[in-house]
This record gives C-alpha cells, structure tokens and sequence, in this order.
C-alpha cells in the first residue's frame, strides 16, 4: 500500500508543477482553470455557485477569487437582489484566455498520457474515479 501512497503523491505533485508551468505563462495559477472554466460556461456566478459545482469550500473560491481579480482575470459585482452577494465576472482578458487554457489542458494532459493507449487512458480515468467515490 505505500507504494499506492507514493506513486499517487509524486504523479500528483508532478501533474500540479507541469500544470503550474503551463498556466503561469498566461497569468494563470494551477487550479483557477476550474473557476474559469465555470465561469466560461456561465459568467456571473457568486463565489458559492463555484464552490458547489466544484466541491469545494465558498472561503476557498473567495480566496481565488481575490488573487484572479488582482491578476485581472475576473471581477466582483453586486449582486443585483442579494447585497450580501457578489458575482464574478470575467474581464475581457479573463474570456480571451478560454481558447489558450483549452489548449494547455490539452497539451498537459497529452503530455501526461503520452505512454498510454487509449484504452489504458480510459481505465485510468475510471479508476481515479473509484478512488475519489471511495474515500468520499
């Protein structure tokens, strides 16, 4: 089982660095392409609209949020009904990087699974899965 621990820690730890290499060129950092990627698909949501869809905490998303937003990537507006809430909003710069990030998923995971054919890949896929369900 150890092995299982340190196979998993350093393909993660790995995937996380080259991702962190592949986003920074575009001011992104490793993980805000998910909040993005929600965002691409319906701009204007509130910070926990993003942790739900995204299983994570709404203190997580505001923190990512407040670096995005320095970085120019997004913007916080009033909620129009709710003044407790705010909404993210892509800047211009934030929607012109939808097809840029697209591409360095697409690399990253190529670069990942460069060894793996495609049925190899698919049960790879599935069996991330069943880890995620099992410890969840």
């Amino acid at each position: 089982m150890n092995d299982f621990h340190t196979a998993f820690w350093t393909a993660k730890r790995a995937m996380f660095q080259a991702a962190e290499a592949a986003y920074n060129r575009h001011g992104v950092r490793a993980g805000q392409q998910f909040i993005l990627r929600c965002l691409w698909d319906e701009d204007g949501l509130t910070p926990g609209e993003i942790a739900r869809r995204l299983e994570l905490t709404t203190p997580t998303v505001t923190r990512a949020a407040t670096r995005m937003e320095a970085s120019g990537l997004l913007r916080r507006e009033p909620h129009p009904t709710d003044a407790r809430l705010v909404l993210l909003r892509l800047t211009e710069r934030g929607q012109e990087l939808e097809e840029v990030i697209a591409r360095e998923v697409e690399r990253l995971g190529e670069r990942a699974l460069r060894t793996l054919d495609e049925a190899e890949r698919e049960q790879l896929v599935r069996f991330l899965g069943e880890i995620r369900r099992n410890l969840t």
